[in-house]
């Protein structure tokens, strides 16, 4: 049987606008146990932010992250996918652009996000990564 993106994704992701400051984003990530939000300019998106990028792109550049927006810090080159389709699909994108995490987009608007944990949960729920991606955070 054919899975989906929509079967496994994660809906309703959170999202901030481009101009939103670094130290605000890396606060949702802290209060809301995630390590990637969307960036979305009226609805639309993009881009995505993880949180190695906020530590790479930002802190590691100096600055006050008061004042550093998510725009200097997200992915612009975004690979999606839609809710229809195939689970396996993702999973070659994934490998082939070397990405954790996928938007799932529909009509342009962001809907969903797919992770390599979420598929490693799917596919092999034993796994080391799987194990991982249930386990809870270590805050």
């Amino acid at each position: 049987m054919t899975q989906h993106v929509s079967d496994i994704m994660t809906s309703a992701p959170a999202t901030v606008e481009p101009q939103t400051s670094v130290t605000a984003v890396a606060r949702i990530m802290r209060d809301q146990d995630l390590g990637a939000v969307l960036v979305t300019d009226s609805d639309e998106l993009r881009g995505l932010v993880t949180d190695r990028d906020l530590v790479v792109r930002s802190l590691a550049e100096g600055g006050d992250p008061e004042q550093i927006t998510v725009a200097a810090a997200c992915s612009d080159d975004l690979v999606t996918v839609t809710p229809e389709d195939d689970l396996d699909h993702a999973i070659a994108l994934m490998r082939e652009h070397a990405v954790r995490r996928i938007p799932v987009v529909e009509h342009g608007h962001a809907v969903g996000i797919v992770s390599l944990g979420d598929t490693a949960m799917e596919r092999d729920p034993g796994s080391a990564l799987g194990d991982i991606s249930v386990a809870r955070p270590n805050t």
